[in-house]
């Protein structure tokens, strides 16, 4: 460790601070006989300035007799330089034997200072460093100082670092501290590579893992950031993803990391001895306890005969199954697996062991390191408590319920010795982090245009655990406001109630000629019926308006296509036609909207009341890019409750994922809806699906399904009761590209239908224009015309089924998930309208 000295004072004193040792010069401490005969009041002492004579004195315990023995004189020599109060402590005799103790002092610190600091505050080193102002200034002190500094920079990925110490001498033996540091550059991790691994390519397996390649955007995350810490926890990751896909023998060998000084980086290299891979070849349960019936236990196994041997699926049957013998009253019960290789076969018989474990209550839960989280959040997260027996299942459920909260950067529970052999302490560790969000978000798709979205969101609001998000969002077509509040433990039950108020607003644009203004309220409650099942049930009351450009707006009085009225022509009606009106003028040389928007618009306000609940199944391997499992969604809809509207309306929705080979993942997507009619209100066309892409790519946004085909009107797609589709699509990385860069291609084919309008085809034309009554209806040759009746609405609904294919880009960039799609339709309807390319996005930054 190099020191640098700016000397202000004597040159000697400097020599003496880091120079002198700390011991006492042979043959010092020996002392002569009569020595030994001296007490503690006869010993002088020299050299102290701060410390008093009698603190010094007090060191030196004297014997039996108050007498001084040579064994106490050294040992108050020891305890004297261990005070780190002194830097030299010397024992001489003086006159007559007497004993003299010469002290040199430390230095007091005046102040502690940090230059060329950029990357991390003052204050945060302050607290990490031991010597502190108006302390003793302490030279092993400052070297461990300068240790931990160094430390805390390579933790942020800066290898480069150097710190040297720096000494001010002030008058009065005072010094000032100063830590000049050279941060340098971040050290990133220049290549990951894998050794040993067969069944799983080094590109699959660094989705595994957590650590990082640098590349061009690393500057944006910091997984490429070399951090020893996570390089472990990524040994643990990839054994787990092995165990997980049968490879029972699996071993993670080593992580090795080389510094490479050409490439300024990390070289980190991870040795796999994968084994064989295992089926389960049997799946038995056995019981040691009286009475128990072991078989029972069977529904309560996620492990089957035939399947992959998986660790997290026992894991998970062994929790149930002890949850559930707990339940039946049997609350020592420890459920223990064990696996019998056949090493010829490649399986594993599991067993499932029941016995009576140890009678052990827990005495007390200790929590630690949550200063802001209040101990109810956490202790509420445990299905356990003081005094209840111990069970290992329900303390691991509760350490992985608090890791998934997501306002702990570690938690970790661990076991004391209690007050006897039969009790336990648990001892919860944790690490807060910050839970609130303030973001700015942008993106653009050729569906919505440009939009742009700030929200200001917390995740533990005041420590008590609640969810609150505001955010404004204004864009291109679509503009609004919502806010949202979650109650996860909605009087102490485990049930989440929600509440958002919204507004939206959705502007005509290319493909709708109308827009739409919604005003809406919605509180749900949400249940975690499994780890893989939820269940929400929802009320939502909303009001909804139509509004239309001017061009579009009750033009009906316009008796011709493209007709353009004189001064004199508009002077002679009645009333006469105000000219200086953007209403009514041309107007069908633009088009006219559809006859069910214009009747929604005269409608006025309408207001909906329904209620709902969705159940959903989830056995995905990573919600965000998922390479395995199964998500289906199944929704249902009662409007009725109340309010102008009534319908049920039921989806479901599913997608199944599966690795093939070589990294490629396919992907199976199915979905269908029907809307029904109930009771004695008619459907409105806003009711209705309105299908496009996100049924079969290739299609414009509301391209599919029934439409308008009235020659003067805008063609307004119209919506269906009834939808369905499938699709297939493999999705396979670019292996030429660093994993880092996140690209990936796909190939697919869709295919579906949308059909079955029910909505209005005719209205009454009093109150849509102006007398005579049926001047305003389009000519009898064109559509029928009866008395009084307007009959406007000529459409489309063929049931031909919609497909195509076509090829995507998909991005996991650093600004959020993009998206391209290039998709030709293979078969379409007479007036469906078509969208070859496709584009979408966005991010938070």
């Amino acid at each position: 460790m190099k020191f640098g000295l700016r000397l202000r004072g004597g040159l000697l004193a400097t020599l003496i601070m880091f120079g002198a040792p700390v011991v006492a010069p042979v043959g010092a401490v020996f002392v002569s006989s009569s020595a030994l005969a001296q007490t503690v009041q006869s010993i002088s002492v020299e050299g102290n300035r701060r410390v008093e004579v009698e603190t010094i004195r007090s060191y030196f315990k004297p014997g039996p007799g108050g007498r001084l023995d040579q064994g106490a004189i050294d040992d108050g020599l020891k305890a004297l330089i261990e005070t780190g109060l002194f830097q030299d402590v010397r024992i001489n005799r003086g006159p007559g034997g007497q004993i003299i103790v010469s002290v040199v002092e430390n230095p007091v610190i005046g102040r502690i200072a940090f230059e060329g600091n950029k990357k991390i505050k003052d204050e945060q080193l302050t607290t990490e460093i031991q010597s502190k102002a108006r302390g003793t200034f302490s030279r092993a002190m400052v070297q461990s100082d300068t240790l931990r500094i160094a430390e805390i920079y390579r933790r942020s990925g800066r290898y480069d670092v150097r710190v040297t110490p720096e000494i001010i001498e002030q008058p009065n033996n005072r010094v000032d501290l100063i830590f000049t540091i050279v941060e340098g550059s971040k050290t990133g991790v220049k290549s990951i590579e894998f050794v040993g691994n067969v069944a799983f390519s080094s590109y699959r397996l660094r989705d595994v893992i957590k650590t990082r390649e640098s590349n061009l955007l690393s500057f944006l995350a910091s997984g490429d950031i070399y951090d020893p810490d996570r390089v472990e926890a990524d040994r643990d990751l990839l054994r787990r993803f092995y165990l997980k896909n049968g490879f029972a023998d699996v071993q993670v060998v080593a992580a090795l990391t080389e510094y490479d000084p050409e490439k300024k980086g990390f070289n980190v290299t991870f040795k796999i001895e994968e084994g064989s891979q295992y089926r389960v070849g049997a799946v038995d349960f056995r019981s040691s306890i009286p009475n128990f019936d072991p078989s029972s236990m069977r529904a309560y196994s996620r492990v089957g005969v035939g399947s992959l041997y998986n660790v997290e699926s026992v894991e998970k049957s062994v929790e149930e199954m002890q949850i559930e013998a707990s339940r039946r009253g049997y609350a020592f019960a420890v459920v223990r697996p064990g696996g019998d290789r056949n090493f010829e076969a490649h399986t594993v018989s599991v067993v499932f062991n029941i016995d009576e474990g140890p009678r052990t209550y827990i005495e007390r839960i200790n929590l630690r390191g949550n200063t802001r989280t209040r101990d109810y959040v956490i202790r509420r997260e445990f299905d356990i408590s003081e005094g209840d027996a111990y069970n290992r299942a329900l303390v691991d459920r509760a350490e992985r319920r608090l890791k998934n909260l997501d306002y702990f950067k570690s938690v970790k529970i661990t076991t004391e010795p209690g007050s006897s052999s039969d009790r336990v302490i648990l001892i919860v560790d944790m690490e807060e982090k910050s839970t609130g969000d303030f973001s700015i978000s942008g993106g653009y798709s050729t569906t919505d245009g440009a939009l742009a979205e700030v929200s200001v969101s917390e995740r533990n609001l005041l420590g008590r655990g609640l969810f609150a998000k505001a955010s404004v969002t204004y864009g291109q077509y679509a503009r609004g406001y919502s806010l949202s509040f979650v109650e996860p433990y909605l009087l102490d039950y485990r049930v989440a109630l929600g509440l958002d108020l919204y507004q939206r607003q959705q502007l005509s644009n290319s493909y709708i000629s109308y827009g739409t203004k919604t005003l809406g309220f919605s509180p749900r409650l949400g249940f975690s019926l499994r780890e893989d099942l939820a269940l929400q049930l929802r009320y939502s009351i909303y009001q909804q308006e139509i509004s239309l450009p001017y061009y579009l707006a009750n033009c009906n009085n316009i008796p011709g296509p493209g007709f353009n009225p004189s001064p004199a022509f508009a002077a002679s009606q009645t009333p006469p036609i105000d000219l200086s009106s953007t209403n009514g003028l041309g107007c069908y040389s633009d088009g006219e909207a559809s006859l069910p928007v214009r009747k929604e618009l005269a409608g006025g306000k309408t207001l909906t009341s329904a209620l709902g609940y969705t159940l959903t199944y989830n056995t995905l391997d990573n919600n965000k890019n998922p390479t395995d499992g199964l998500l289906v969604d199944f929704r249902q809809d009662f409007a009725g409750v109340g309010g102008d509207v009534s319908y049920l309306k039921s989806v479901i929705d599913a997608k199944y994922y599966t690795p093939l080979v070589s990294d490629i993942v396919g992907l199976v997507h199915v979905q269908s809806g029907i809307l029904n009619k109930i009771g004695s209100n008619d459907l409105r066309m806003l009711d209705h699906f309105q299908m496009g892409p996100n049924l079969v790519r290739g299609f414009a946004p509301n391209g599919i399904g029934p439409r308008d085909i009235n020659p003067f009107d805008t063609q307004d797609a119209l919506g269906g009761t009834k939808y369905w589709g499938a699709s297939f699509e493999l999705q396979m990385p670019f292996w030429f590209l660093p994993k880092e860069v996140g690209l990936k291609g796909a190939v697919y084919a869709d295919a579906g239908g949308l059909y079955d309008y029910k909505g209005p085809t005719t209205w009454s034309v009093t109150g849509e224009t102006t007398t005579p009554a049926n001047s305003n209806c389009i000519p009898s040759t064109t559509n029928p015309v009866t008395a009084g009746t307007c009959t406007g609405l000529i459409y489309d609904d063929s049931k031909v089924i919609r497909s195509s294919v076509g090829v995507g880009l998909i991005w996991q960039s650093p600004f959020g998930p993009l998206r391209f799609d290039y998709a030709v339709p293979l078969s379409k309807g007479k007036y469906d309208r078509t969208q070859e390319f496709r584009f979408g996005g966005g991010t938070t930054f």
